[in-house]
């Protein structure tokens, strides 16, 4: 039989495969809509449901993201939508795993909390995540999900972050590295190094010291892991084909830095912990997780992705902020006045004069709007279930094992979900702290640290030290210059969307303390 098929000659075989896989293909779709039929809900709009038409879509997704040019490869799928469901595509690479990709406030709201234990973050996520964050909070389920988050909760309460030593110490660091008044500075460069510092502080009661010392091994094997752990995520159904030398180097460069510390830790006995707890301010976040567990595993787990979490969500949203604001200096002098006027010029503010100020949360709340943390996340389906449909349209059918893809980042932009232009709401695509006076995003439509029983742990702990850092900053310098070329800036989407030209800006130092 196989000598006769050969007999036929390459393009005879070639036509029966590809009337083979045709078939098969075929079968399988007609397999999942009876499926997606039986969840009561329809298909979005389909862009691929096969190798030959769904490789395209991965591949050039790694490349636009290899070319920071993700947001507009992501838009740019809805040109595909269709008036019953415009906000929402499907591709299938292999008739299988179905890729929801959305941008749909109802669809986020789902996922997040209506039906939070139809989804989560899914086996197929795990995988490709745990050679890095392990089986911690951001990469596990259930009951196993519940238990991390027990175990990070307290070091995040109220009562904790109110202590600003941490970061009065740090953003004094960083202020000592600012070079003299109108002299050009990477402020992100400094800000990733500054809250890398606060972090493992936080987290170990040591510092890496990247402040002092840029090129710590630490601090690249760090960026680099995130990188490909980027590309890992966004090529899924092809990760297989990419080289992970360097991306398993670089984690075990994270391992070798905390692992003497996790054994200190553990040296400790359980009394001993209790009382370090109660009584001394240099409990840290480890102390406290080795309270609960003496599995070296879980503890590093855990730590990497608080890690992950503290440093890179901050720093990128100080260096939009700083970015943004030196465009606009009306609305830095407006900001500088509220400081001085609670803080005066000198004196560190407390948690309660940060609370209080409200045009420096409004203008932190405005960056998150239009830069997200956070770009792009994902949820499975855990079962089979369904996502809202538009109104007056049937829901959309989803499959135990379904990818659904979310961005914040594309969601925040959509000029659909904001007011008309006026004269107290600006341009939408516009930074524009002062639409918040009057203002209040519907909910689900502002989502920067996700929301319902996974939001966030540490939002508290971040707004703080961002509003910390940038009291301190507009305490000593009244003005602010952008030193690159504004309009040529660009996202960078890894597993947090930083600045692509990082934000080069000259401070300039008051002379006195005088309200702008």
């Amino acid at each position: 039989m196989f000598n006769e098929l050969l007999a036929l000659g390459p393009l005879y075989l070639w036509g029966l495969t590809f009337i083979w896989l045709t078939a098969f293909y075929m079968v399988k779709r007609v397999y999942k809509d009876y499926m997606i039929r039986k969840t009561g809900g329809v298909r979005s709009a389909v862009l691929a449901t096969n190798p030959l038409f769904g490789l395209q879509f991965f591949i050039k997704a790694g490349y636009k993201q290899m070319n920071d040019r993700l947001l507009d490869y992501y838009e740019g799928l809805f040109r595909w939508s269709t008036p019953e469901c415009p906000n929402c595509v499907e591709i299938a690479f292999n008739g299988g795993v179905r890729f929801i990709i959305t941008r749909d406030p109802e669809h986020v709201k789902t996922v997040l909390t209506t039906k939070f234990g139809e989804y989560g973050k899914g086996p197929q996520f795990h995988d490709i995540w745990s050679p890095f964050l392990g089986d911690s909070i951001f990469t596990t389920d259930g009951q196993l999900w519940s238990d991390n988050r027990a175990l990070i909760r307290p070091m995040f309460i109220k009562d904790r972050v109110r202590d600003l030593e941490i970061f009065e110490k740090w953003t004094d660091a960083l202020i000592s590295k600012l070079p003299g008044s109108g002299v050009t500075v990477d402020m992100m460069d400094l800000f990733y190094r500054m809250t890398l510092d606060v972090t493992t502080d936080f987290l170990l009661g040591h510092s890496v010291n990247s402040l002092n010392n840029p090129k710590h091994e630490f601090v690249d094997s760090f960026q680099e892991v995130q990188r490909i752990q980027m590309l890992l995520t966004i090529l899924a159904p092809l990760r297989y084909l990419i080289p992970k030398h360097r991306y398993n180097r670089g984690i075990r460069v994270l391992e070798r830095f905390v692992e003497p510390f996790i054994a200190r830790t553990l040296s400790l006995t359980p009394e001993a912990l209790e009382k370090l707890s109660k009584s001394d301010k240099d409990f840290t976040f480890l102390h406290n997780i080795a309270r609960f567990t003496r599995d070296p595993k879980v503890i590093r787990d855990q730590l990497m992705a608080v890690l992950i979490a503290g440093r890179d969500t901050t720093a990128a949203t100080l260096s939009w902020t700083v970015y943004e604001l030196a465009n606009y200096p009306a609305i830095y002098h407006k900001l500088r006045n509220e400081v001085l006027a609670v803080v005066g010029a000198s004196r560190s503010p407390t948690y309660e004069d940060l609370k209080s100020m409200t045009y420096l949360t409004h203008t932190l709340n405005e960056t998150l709007r239009l830069y997200p943390a956070v770009p792009y996340n994902v949820r499975a389906a855990l079962q089979d279930t369904t996502l809202p449909g538009e109104p007056g349209q049937p829901d959309i059918g989803v499959l135990k094992g379904d990818i659904v893809v979310y961005s914040a980042l594309s969601m925040q932009r959509r000029r659909d979900l904001y007011p008309p232009v006026s004269e107290k709401f600006a341009d939408p695509a516009i930074f524009s702290p002062d639409r918040w006076d009057s203002w209040t995003p519907k909910a689900w439509n502002y989502v920067p640290f996700n929301g319902g029983p996974r939001i966030c742990v540490g939002q508290n702990f971040a707004m703080t030290e961002m509003a910390f850092t940038m009291v301190r900053l507009l305490q000593k310098y009244d003005r602010l210059e952008y030193r690159g070329d504004w309009r040529a800036q660009y996202h960078r989407a890894e597993i947090v969307g930083a600045p692509g030209h990082g934000v080069p800006v000259a401070w300039h130092e008051a002379d006195h303390g005088d309200v702008a």
